[in-house]
């Protein structure tokens, strides 16, 4: 729905707004507009750039007041863009970007707009952690919300694991302190049902101590995917320590120290490993990857915000991505894996990967809506090129990807790495039919009437 921009409710949103309101004339509009994915070309009404939580109550109710479809901004790197809107209200969480660490308590409160990397970067003197993205640049309230997986699930769980409150702005402009507590139904409804049920304006976490952590990327070349992947595959199922994730990645080769010659800016094979440990640990569990004779190698003890960073892309890709989740990867899955990797845009920054789940992912699955959490593997295509014109290429190599894993796949996925893949895929990754039923009673308490609905999108029950 869009409606008209009232210019006497438009004054009134102003007399009372820290932030800064954008309307199309603005110079800063068409920054503020585009979100991650290029391909994304929407043009809000009005941006409304919060500052604090009550500037986010002032822009819901002016929405609301307005009939404006409203979209909700974080990091913007959702595969569909439903950080934006055509015609109607852009709500930008990005000001709101605050981190304040509790080292005693062990504990980080975080405003919606804050990103993974303004997370860790503000626990990194105090060496403590909380899950975030394999990107710095993604936003906090989307990634948690979504369930929240990356380099440290494995041991200490998802992010939505390490949730212990969410401040809430709902659909009637209220806001709700949503914690094992206090709508502790509205709690369970965070931890996988992403923002279908209001704009998150504050979060706190837990952190963990980490003492140490290191980095590795081993480089091969493409036709020796099959042996690596196998090999992972291997040294987990013979069980790989909660301390390690590692990445099969099929890539453009970058120009890198350890990137021999040859392989620069060509199809490559990458193993990218993370372990929550020194660099002896590491070189420990990594042992039978290393004895595969890399073309290429680098292994270091670095912080955790600088591994989370490594693989930043800047913005202005355009950008198409799926996943599927994997029981298990026999043989035939691993051949069909490395045989679509030819199909790759190359050179360009997309990528195709194999990542480790598994181990806290599982244990702490408990009963939230992040469903699937058993699967041990994750497979995801992540298309990322900047002509328009290999736009049919890159959307039909991530699509036949997705066919090839079909059938050793869940029926749900990952749901923060794909977009909108039709309503029996996002029931199926919220849990199933009774799970989402849940869920839809919550929304229709918390959002009756479906203003939040730029999201995998649950209807009001």
């Amino acid at each position: 729905m869009t409606g008209k921009i009232d210019r006497a409710a438009l004054e009134d949103l102003s007399k009372n707004f820290d932030g800064e309101i954008m309307l199309p004339d603005h110079p800063a509009y068409d920054e503020a507009r585009q979100v991650y994915n290029k391909m994304i070309d929407r043009r809000p009404a009005i941006i409304a750039q919060c500052a604090g939580t009550e500037d986010v109550v002032s822009a819901v109710r002016f929405g609301l007041d307005l009939g404006l479809e409203i979209a909700v901004r974080s990091g913007g790197h959702s595969v569909a863009g439903w950080g934006v809107t055509d015609g109607g209200l852009m709500i930008d969480l990005r000001p709101m970007n605050a981190v304040e660490v509790d080292p005693e308590a062990r504990i980080a409160h975080v405003a919606g707009g804050a990103t993974c990397g303004d997370v860790a970067r503000a626990c990194e003197p105090y060496k403590l952690v909380t899950t975030g993205g394999t990107a710095s640049t993604t936003g906090v309230a989307g990634f948690t919300l979504g369930g929240g997986w990356g380099y440290l699930s494995r041991k200490f769980g998802l992010a939505c694991d390490n949730l212990l409150s969410v401040e809430l702005v709902t659909s009637d402009g209220g806001i709700v302190v949503a914690s094992e507590e206090e709508h502790p139904e509205l709690f369970w409804a965070l931890h996988g049902g992403g923002g279908n049920f209001g704009v998150a304006t504050n979060f706190t976490f837990r952190l963990h101590p980490l003492p140490a952590a290191t980095m590795a990327l081993l480089i091969f070349p493409p036709e020796e995917g099959p042996k690596v992947v196998r090999r992972v595959r291997d040294l987990f199922e013979a069980g790989a320590p909660d301390e390690l994730n590692v990445e099969v990645v099929y890539l453009t080769a970058p120009p890198e120290e350890f990137v021999p010659s040859h392989l620069v800016n060509r199809l490559s094979l990458l193993v990218n490993a993370f372990y929550a440990g020194s660099e002896s640990e590491a070189r420990k569990a990594l042992a039978p990857l290393f004895e595969l004779g890399p073309g290429g190698e680098m292994i270091a003890e670095m912080s955790y915000a600088d591994i989370q960073s490594a693989f930043d892309s800047q913005a202005g890709f355009r950008y198409y991505g799926s996943a599927e989740l994997l029981p298990a990867l026999p043989d035939e899955a691993v051949e069909r894996f490395c045989d679509r990797a030819l199909d790759m845009i190359v050179p360009s920054a997309s990528a195709q990967t194999i990542s480790s789940w598994g181990g806290a992912i599982a244990r702490q699955a408990g009963d939230w809506p992040m469903a699937n959490r058993d699967a041990a593997w994750l497979v995801y295509p992540f298309g990322q090129w900047t002509d328009a014109s290999d736009d049919e290429r890159g959307i039909a190599w991530v699509k036949a990807l997705g066919s090839d894993m079909a059938p050793y796949a869940a029926d749900g996925t990952y749901i923060n790495l794909i977009t909108d893949e039709g309503r029996k895929r996002t029931i199926a990754s919220y849990g199933g039919e009774a799970k989402y039923q849940r869920l839809a009673a919550v929304k229709a308490r918390y959002d009756p009437d479906n203003i939040f609905s730029l999201n995998h999108n649950i209807q009001p029950g």
